[in-house]
């Protein structure tokens, strides 16, 4: 089950369970769609993954699976990222 954090572990930007902004790696780092294209450039600064759109929680279920209300805000270090980054975002997620 999709935990679908609240809101992006960079910008802070609220992430509700029906946005079309989340996008999460492999492990579920949670992004939204502005930082993942224009500063990380679809590497995910914590495992080197790509990012994906997050699926959306239909409301009808959210009472039963209710998302995760706990934030992680973690600002990304761009001069550590920056080698991670260089390194992978010419390379497909798949062949990383």
């Amino acid at each position: 089950m999709l935990e679908l954090r609240p809101s992006c572990e960079h910008c802070d930007t609220s992430l509700p369970p029906d946005s079309d902004e989340a996008m999460i790696c492999t492990y579920e780092c949670t992004f939204c769609k502005e930082c993942v294209e224009t500063l990380l450039e679809n590497v995910c600064p914590n495992c080197g993954g790509g990012f994906e759109k997050r699926p959306v929680r239909p409301k009808a279920q959210l009472d039963k699976y209710p998302a995760q209300n706990k934030k992680v805000h973690k600002p990304v270090d761009f001069k550590i990222f920056e080698k991670l980054k260089a390194e992978n975002k010419h390379i497909a997620p798949r062949d990383r």
